[in-house]
């Protein structure tokens, strides 16, 4: 099962992007979905989710800013984000998972937002 981001890169404050993640194989339906994003100073942060019955979470950084959603006929999540601060700036990464067994990890797609 593989993971590949895109949609990441160069945009100025308070401008917004939408990544995407798409996920090979047969199970996508099953798969509850994460976005975690690590900057360059930072830890990763877990900063949104979605359920596969679609139940979504954000961190209280981004809340009210991004947007997760999936497309499942499509095998692929989004993460529509708008507003975008200086403190985005990371590498975005998406991974699959039913409980606690990760079935994919993204390489990422790097978000650099300029003042």
């Amino acid at each position: 099962v593989e993971a590949v981001e895109s949609g990441g890169g160069l945009v100025q404050a308070g401008g917004s992007l939408r990544l995407s993640c798409r996920i090979s194989g047969d199970r996508f339906n099953d798969y509850d979905l994460e976005w975690h994003r690590q900057g360059p100073y930072n830890k990763r942060e877990l900063v949104a989710s979605i359920t596969s019955d679609g139940k979504t979470d954000y961190s209280v950084s981004v809340k009210g800013r991004f947007t997760v959603s999936r497309d499942n006929g499509m095998k692929t999540m989004f993460l529509q984000m708008n507003d975008l601060k200086r403190e985005d700036t990371a590498q975005y990464s998406c991974n699959a998972r039913i409980g606690r067994s990760y079935f994919a990890w993204g390489p990422g797609t790097q978000v650099t937002v300029s003042s």
